[in-house]
């Protein structure tokens, strides 16, 4: 397996390292070929291994962002921690998703880390949690970063537009102008993580698409990062018809969040029924995110515990 890292976010110089020291302990750690060359470097060897070695790489680039140099011994101490697994996922280490021009993007909490190794190591990934866990926001970060590693040619994002319903045709302005403000939040990610001309050029070339769920019927995407965001709002056949978008090397994350589903009531969520056919399925990951990995205002997280508690409440009532 090949594959190219973007290291533009900090100093080339501080990175390899004196006397490409730092590369060295990595060239003697895995059996990989590791070749760095200016803002990228090039990677070829078992995937497993690769995964490892980016992930590495991540704690790296955080390591000179936050400390403004890196030393052998922190390459050191990183290859005797690389493992990812839940028992070694510490908060105090905060891995970086993407280095965009508005500064690194990181994944803070646990369940964030989590997500990020699954987005690594799947083709497929279901992220299911409350509003303000950054389920959104770090696949929007993954797909761009794959972008700039050049892993996919384009980014495909959508979401259902199930608010809109029988008003949409109410609302002034053509389609796009119709269907815009149901997007909204996407466009505003990617305007933090891309510089305004390149998201422009990007979104006019249709390297980004940014579209409403229907649009990707009879489709095939190959070598894409798909995202569906507020999948909790697809229905079955909608859910079952992105997935089988998926093209040779693509990639898809599906975000929602099951305790905000506006379908009408006869109508299952594709989300959920999505969790229950696809469980025992390998190589498709799932991610729980709980109030814990809340980043926004401390009081969303009270809020969302507050709910839940109430809601289970409720159940216990009615045993």
């Amino acid at each position: 397996m090949k594959k190219k890292l973007d290291i533009s976010g900090v100093d080339p110089i501080l990175f390899v390292g004196l006397d490409d020291k730092n590369i060295k302990a990595l060239e003697k750690h895995f059996k990989s070929k590791i070749v760095v060359r200016g803002s990228s470097m090039n990677l070829d060897g078992d995937k497993s291994e690769i995964n490892q070695i980016e992930s590495i790489v991540q704690n790296m680039l955080t390591i000179i962002n936050k400390k403004g140099s890196l030393s052998v011994d922190d390459v050191s101490d990183l290859l005797l921690h690389d493992n990812l697994d839940e028992n070694n996922i510490s908060n105090d280490k905060e891995l970086i998703v993407l280095h965009s021009h508005s500064g690194p993007i990181f994944a803070r909490t646990k369940g964030q880390k989590k997500y990020l190794k699954a987005i690594l190591e799947n083709d497929i990934v279901f992220a299911v949690g409350p509003a303000g866990t950054g389920k959104t926001y770090q696949a929007v970060a993954s797909a761009v970063a794959s972008l700039k590693n050049k892993e996919v040619d384009k980014i495909v994002i959508t979401r259902p537009a199930v608010e809109a319903g029988e008003r949409l045709g109410f609302l002034p302005g053509d389609l796009k102008e119709k269907i815009d403000p149901y997007l909204t939040p996407l466009y505003d990610a990617l305007r933090f993580m891309l510089p305004n001309d390149k998201l422009k050029l990007y979104l006019e070339s249709k390297v980004i698409e940014i579209a409403p769920l229907a649009y990707m019927r009879g489709r095939t995407l190959h070598n894409a990062f798909m995202i569906l965001d507020e999948a909790q709002n697809a229905t079955k056949m909608q859910m079952k018809m992105f997935l089988t978008r998926l093209g040779v090397t693509s990639k898809a994350i599906i975000t929602g969040d099951v305790t905000q589903i506006d379908l009408p009531p006869n109508d299952k969520s594709g989300l959920i029924d999505a969790i229950h056919v696809l469980k025992n399925i390998k190589d498709i990951s799932f991610v729980e995110f709980g109030a814990r990995d809340v980043v926004r205002h401390e009081l969303v997280k009270k809020i969302i515990s507050a709910y839940s508690d109430n809601e289970d409440h409720k159940e216990k009532k009615n045993v």
